[in-house]
């Protein structure tokens, strides 16, 4: 699908396979990858989190907040880091320990995070960062490679190490599969997922340095929608939806694919309304795909 997209866009715009353009695709490709590595730590578990986008915006605004206080940039880092993986306890708490169904908490807690990243800045963006900041959003690297890309790639190196050569990726694999197999054979599966949901905040967190550093700024509408772009990065690299199944190099190549539709869209100039409708068309039909391979495993 990327080599399809790429010659199609290719020769529609002449400037999609320039330099500058590519550098755009891969920070771009940063945000929608960071949250889709957390996204599919969750749906490997069987859940979802509607609520990463707005968690996104609240350590993003706690981020700014600090920074904005005086605070050094580790110390704010860590801060923002803190708030995103407590974003995620709490949800992993509702799901784990209150039971409640992770469609039903997760969106709950969207709308606390967003309420709380526009509470704590009276609605008000907070711009002006160090420059250090503003390099790990837009700076590159030999003037070739985005700072943010290679923080995504190295993400994606960990993430897949946790998943592939550790005891609790592979028994998310197993819980998303059949979580009361899984429970009976003394996987400790609350703890399990409450970390996925922990890790899926830490994802926000990252994903909101790199936004606050790209566009110097900490908005607490930031990332609205996102946690759909975060849900179609997973579903389109393979991610299954009734968990258990996937890859976390399914999401990279996910998370390239749905940044070239973007990308190949604005510059064809097609209105922000059709691409609202493309994008859910595609999530749509990316589902479909899952269900029927699904269906043909069985």
């Amino acid at each position: 699908m990327i080599i399809v997209l790429s010659v199609i866009l290719t020769i529609l715009s002449d400037y999609f396979f320039q330099v500058d353009n590519l550098k755009n695709i891969m920070q771009q490709c940063t945000i929608y990858g960071l949250l889709g590595i957390g996204m599919t730590f969750v749906i490997l578990t069987g859940g979802i989190d509607l609520s990463v986008g707005s968690a996104l915006a609240f350590s993003g605004v706690v981020l700014g907040m600090c920074l904005k206080g005086g605070a050094p940039l580790p110390a704010a880092i860590l801060v923002c880091v803190v708030i995103g993986i407590a974003c995620g306890m709490l949800n992993g708490a509702l799901v784990t320990l209150a039971k409640v169904p992770p469609f039903i908490a997760t969106m709950g807690t969207l709308m606390i995070f967003r309420g709380m990243a526009l509470v704590v800045t009276m609605g008000q963006a907070i711009t002006g960062f160090d420059k250090d900041l503003i390099f790990i959003g837009s700076g590159e690297l030999g003037g070739i490679i985005p700072v943010s890309f290679l923080l995504f790639i190295i993400a994606l190196v960990i993430a897949y190490f946790v998943l592939e050569h550790t005891k609790f990726g592979r028994y998310l694999y197993v819980l998303g599969g059949n979580s009361e197999a899984a429970r009976l054979s003394g996987i400790r599966v609350n703890l399990d997922k409450f970390l996925a949901y922990a890790i899926c905040g830490a994802c926000a967190a990252v994903a909101s340095i790199v936004m606050a550093g790209r566009l110097n700024s900490a908005q607490p509408i930031a990332a609205d929608g996102y946690e759909l772009d975060a849900i179609a990065t997973a579903t389109l690299g393979g991610v299954s939806m009734s968990g258990g199944s996937g890859s976390i190099w399914g999401t990279f190549l996910g998370a390239i694919t749905l940044t070239i539709v973007r990308n190949g869209m604005n510059l064809l100039n097609v209105h922000t309304y059709w691409q609202k409708i493309i994008i859910g068309a595609i999530i749509i039909i990316a589902v479909m795909f899952d269900t029927l391979r699904s269906k043909d495993k069985k």
